[in-house]
C-alpha cells in the first residue's frame, strides 16, 4: 500500500469520527433539552402543589378554631342542663316525699286458703271464652331491633290493655326502678336514662315476668311465698297484692333461672304462668281476676320446662319458646290451647329469626299483635302472620 493511499485512509476515518461526533452532540442537546423542560414542569407543579397545601392548612385552622368554639358552646350547654337536670330531681324526690305511703298490704290467710281451694275444685276444667278470638300464630312476619340498652336481662313493654303509647323498661333481674319514655322515638333516639322519667317501687321486684295492663303494673315480689303486687302506675301507689296459692315454686323457665312467675295478657284478660315442685317438669298456667288477684282456673300443661327460656297468651292458648343451653335459634314448640279449640297437631312450629343470644323476655300484646322482646340486652319487636284456629 502507498503513502497515498495511507493518506486517503486516514482522511475518510477522521471524517467518519466527526460526523460521529456531531451526532453524539446532538442527541445529548436533545436530552439536556427534554430534562430542562421535565425540570421546568415539576418546578410548576410543586409550587401549586405548595399553594394548595397552605390554603388547604388556613382551612384546616378555620375550622379546627370552629369546633372548638362550638365544643365549648356546647360544654357550657351541658353544663347548664346538668344543673337544671339536678334541680328537677331535687324536685322529684320532694315531690315523692309528698306522697302518701304506700298501704301494707296484708295477706288474709282464710282468703287466700279458699282461693286455692276454689282454685284446686276447677284445675283442668274446660275454659269457658270471654272473647270471639280464634286465630292463633301462623309464623314471625318480621323482626325489628330497636336498640341496645341496659343489661343482658330485662323487660321493656307497652300497657297491654291501655291505650298509651309509653314505654316502660325493666332494667335486669332484681330492681326497684322503672323508666318510663313517653313513646317509642323517645326510647330509641335517647340511650341516657336520665331522658327518662323514672318510678321507684315500694318493693324491688324478681325476675323478668312483669306486666303493664290496663294503668298498672303487675310484678312479683319475692318475700317469703312469692307476692304478686299491683301498683298503680298513675298514683304511685299499691293497690293490691295477693300471695300466689302454689307451694313451693320452682322457676317456671329451664333457661330462665331468675322468673318464677311469668304474667301475661292477651285478648282473654290476665294470665300466670308458673311451676311448682309438685310437677317440677311441666309448666301450669293460671287465669287471673285483674281486679281482685283471685285465681279464676289453673291448669297442669304438657309443656316442659327444660330448655324453655319464655311464654306468653295468645287468645287462650299458651306459646312456650324454647332454645337450647348454648343459645341458638328459638321456636314455639308447644302450644296448650285452655278452650280446646287447638289441636297440639294443628299448631304451627314458629321459628324466630337468628339473633345474639337468648331472650329474658317476651311480651305479647294483643292490641298491636306483636311481641315485645330483650334478647341479651338488644329490644327486639316481633310481627307476627296469624291464622284461624281449627275447630276440634
Amino acid at each position: 500500500m502507498g503513502p497515498w493511499r495511507c493518506l486517503l485512509l486516514l482522511l475518510l476515518l477522521a471524517t467518519a469520527l466527526r460526523a460521529q461526533q456531531q451526532q453524539f452532540m446532538e442527541y445529548v442537546e436533545r436530552r439536556l433539552t427534554l430534562l430542562e423542560e421535565r425540570i421546568s414542569q415539576w418546578h410548576d407543579q410543586s409550587s401549586r402543589y405548595s399553594t394548595e397545601l397552605r390554603d388547604f392548612k388556613n382551612q384546616v385552622l378555620g375550622m379546627l378554631e370552629t369546633a372548638e368554639k362550638e365544643r365549648e358552646a356546647m360544654r357550657s350547654e351541658a353544663e347548664s342542663a346538668a344543673v337544671r337536670v339536678d334541680r328537677l330531681e331535687r324536685e322529684v324526690d320532694y315531690l315523692e316525699t309528698q306522697n302518701p305511703a304506700p298501704p301494707c298490704v296484708e295477706v288474709d290467710e282464710t282468703l287466700m286458703e279458699k282461693q286455692v281451694a276454689t282454685a284446686k275444685q276447677r284445675k283442668n276444667e274446660k275454659y269457658t271464652k270471654l272473647t270471639d278470638c280464634s286465630d292463633t300464630i301462623a309464623s314471625i312476619r318480621a323482626m325489628k331491633i330497636l336498640k341496645r340498652f341496659g343489661s343482658t336481662s330485662g323487660l321493656w313493654t307497652k300497657d297491654a290493655a291501655g291505650n298509651s303509647e309509653k314505654i316502660y323498661v325493666f332494667d335486669g333481674t332484681a330492681n326497684d326502678t322503672v323508666y318510663v319514655f313517653p313513646r317509642m322515638r323517645e326510647f330509641t333516639l335517647f340511650s341516657a336514662t336520665r331522658k327518662a322519667a323514672r318510678i321507684k317501687l315500694p318493693y324491688p321486684w324478681v325476675g323478668t315476668g312483669h306486666l303493664v295492663y290496663d294503668g298498672h303494673l303487675y310484678y312479683i315480689r319475692q318475700q317469703g311465698p312469692f307476692q304478686v303486687i299491683k301498683f298503680n302506675l298513675a298514683n304511685k301507689t299499691v293497690v293490691d297484692s295477693s300471695v300466689f296459692p302454689a307451694e313451693e315454686q320452682i322457676p317456671v323457665f329451664g333457661l330462665s333461672p331468675f322468673t318464677y312467675i311469668e304474667m301475661a295478657a292477651d285478648e282473654e284478660g290476665l294470665w300466670a304462668i308458673y311451676a311448682t315442685k309438685e310437677d317440677e317438669k311441666n309448666i301450669c298456667l293460671a287465669k287471673l281476676d285483674p281486679t281482685s288477684l283471685d285465681i279464676e282456673q289453673m291448669w297442669d300443661t304438657p309443656c316442659p320446662r327444660e330448655n324453655a327460656e319464655a311464654a306468653f297468651v295468645v287468645c287462650g292458648a299458651l306459646h312456650v319458646v324454647y332454645n337450647t343451653p348454648l343459645p341458638s335459634r328459638s321456636r314455639v314448640q308447644c302450644v296448650f290451647d285452655v278452650s280446646g279449640t287447638l289441636a297440639p297437631e294443628d299448631a304451627s312450629l314458629v321459628y324466630f329469626p337468628k339473633r345474639y343470644g337468648s331472650h329474658s323476655s317476651m311480651k305479647y300484646n294483643p292490641r298491636e299483635r306483636q311481641i315485645y322482646a330483650w334478647d341479651d340486652g338488644y329490644q327486639i319487636i316481633y310481627r307476627m302472620e296469624m291464622k284461624k284456629k281449627l275447630e276440634v
